[in-house]
Parts: C-alpha cells; structure tokens; sequence
C-alpha cells in the first residue's frame, strides 16, 4: 500500500506559497450545491478560487451521463477552521489520554487539516460527492465528513470495507476530478484540492499557487 502523507507532515508545511492573487468567487451558478455546511461558515463554503471551480467545470462534463458534482464544502475562514482541528484534537486527546501531542496533531490531521496549512482557508479544497440527474445524493460508502472512528477507516478513499458499488461511484469521481488537475486527501474520499501546499507535494510543484484567503464579500 502506498504511503498516506498527512496534512500535518513537515513536507507539506515546507512548501512554500506563491500567491496568484486569483479571487475567490461564488459556485453556485456553475454547480449543484448543497448547503449543510454553510451555516458554520455564515455563507463562505460556497467560494472557490477561480482556477479550482473552472477545473470542477471540467471534471463534471467528464462525468457519464446521469451524474454530476454535488458541492458541499469550499472555502473555510481560518477561525473556524481552527476551531475544527481543535474540537477533533480535543475529541482525540480525551479517548487517547497518554498520547503525546504530535501524536494527537498527526492523528486529527487525517481529518481536519491543521490550520496554518489548511486548504479549505485558501479557497483551494473543495468536499463533494456524486448525485443523479435529479440532484439526490449516491451512495459512495460513508456519509460525508464521517471521521476515521465512525468509519472503521471506510472513509479513506482506498478503503476496501464498502460496497462494489460504492467503490465504482469513488473511481467514477476520483478518475473525473483526477484528470481535471486535482487531488485527493486519501484519508477522507470527499476532499479534493488545487492549488495548496498538499497539492503541490502531490504533483511535484514547487510552490503552492494559493494561501489563505478572504472572499470580497460573503
């Protein structure tokens, strides 16, 4: 099995950022969007960087007919972000008392990216999922968002605990969004970003293309 690099690995802090200056815009008239997430941000997750949306563009006309994207999550501000990580952290810490606080970092990391390096507060990650042609959402093995825990790791998008089914809707959508330029964080098959630091190690880049960012208005 390939090894799993975690948002909270030091290789992924080291990449530096070349801001692009792109602007964060709205997704709402290009995609389907969901909205269960977009209380906690008061509005905010339905912003992406330009280049990441025109690319989530591309991958929906490569879907098989009868499917598209379904967007849940964009861009995150950075205090909520932070205040994520800290209650996963939290969560953590309380069923695992004698571990050392790396440990803890790295293993809220499979879930929640630590803040300084998060994706989603640079507008460059984007959570999404299949739907029909009639909007209803498939069936891709786990809820979305469904931490390591709850999942019996099911929520890893290699993971071999799901349906044949399930599986098929994940290759559908990683080979979509794969050939659209993005990655996956492969501890949560939802999660997939352009553009970032992880993004970067991921591809080879030398610089991440987006930091953390602020929509002109939300």
């Amino acid at each position: 099995m390939s090894e799993i690099i975690l948002m909270s690995d030091a290789r992924v802090a080291a990449i530096p950022v070349r801001e692009s200056g792109e602007r964060l815009v709205d997704v709402r008239e290009a995609l389907l969007v969901d909205d269960r997430k977009h209380e906690d941000s008061q509005g905010a997750g339905v912003y992406l960087r330009q280049g990441v949306l025109d690319r989530l563009v591309t991958a929906q006309a490569h879907l098989p007919d009868g499917l598209r994207l379904l967007f849940v999550e964009g861009y995150r501000p950075p205090a909520l972000q932070r205040s994520y990580f800290e209650k996963y952290a939290a969560k953590l810490r309380a069923g695992h008392p004698r571990w050392p606080a790396d440990r803890i970092r790295a293993a809220a990391s499979r879930y929640v990216s630590p803040p300084e390096i998060a994706p989603h507060s640079a507008g460059a990650a984007v959570d999404l999922t299949l739907a029909d042609s009639d909007g209803r959402e498939l069936d891709l093995g786990t809820p979305m968002n469904a931490d390591p825990e709850q999942s019996d790791g099911a929520c890893c998008t290699g993971a071999a605990n799901i349906s044949a089914e399930a599986r098929a809707r994940r290759g559908l959508l990683g080979r979509a969004l794969g050939a659209a330029g993005l990655v996956n964080y492969p501890t949560e098959w939802w999660h997939w970003s352009y553009g970032d630091r992880y993004w970067a190690l991921m591809t080879g880049a030398a610089a991440a293309l987006y930091g953390p960012a602020e929509p002109d208005k939300h």
